[in-house]
């Protein structure tokens, strides 16, 4: 089910994961009020707006462990977190290790394949 409204929250969110984004904010970009803009988010998306705005931020931060070697403050601030030690919590509370941990198991894994299925697993 596709949903123009709800699309254009999405784009927005994933073209700029850092900004300090709420639903009233969402739902502007939208063009809906509020509560119609979150009731139709989560019935398309089947998590609230904010709970996957987090989710989307801590699987762009997974990527980036993965691809990149910037640093974890770095990639924190670039993905949303005010600081590295709230990201650090946010991304051991989704994934159930450290970002740094993380980092060092996927540069370990000699194969792409895998740290995609690292990746995939996470979602």
């Amino acid at each position: 089910m596709v949903d123009s409204h709800v699309e254009r929250a999405l784009a927005a969110m994933k073209r700029e994961p850092s900004r300090g984004w709420t639903v009233a904010a969402l739902a502007r970009i939208a063009g809906l009020s509020r509560a119609p803009f979150a009731r139709r988010f989560e019935r398309m998306m089947g998590t609230p707006p904010l709970r996957y705005l987090t989710e989307l931020r801590l699987r762009q931060a997974a990527t980036r462990l993965v691809t990149s070697d910037a640093r974890l403050a770095e990639i924190a601030i670039d993905v949303g977190y005010a600081t590295e030690f709230s990201f650090a919590k946010a991304f051991k509370r989704a994934f159930g290790v450290a970002p740094g941990l993380f980092r060092k198991r996927a540069w370990s894994i000699t194969t792409a394949f895998t740290a995609r299925a690292i990746l995939r697993a996470a979602d």
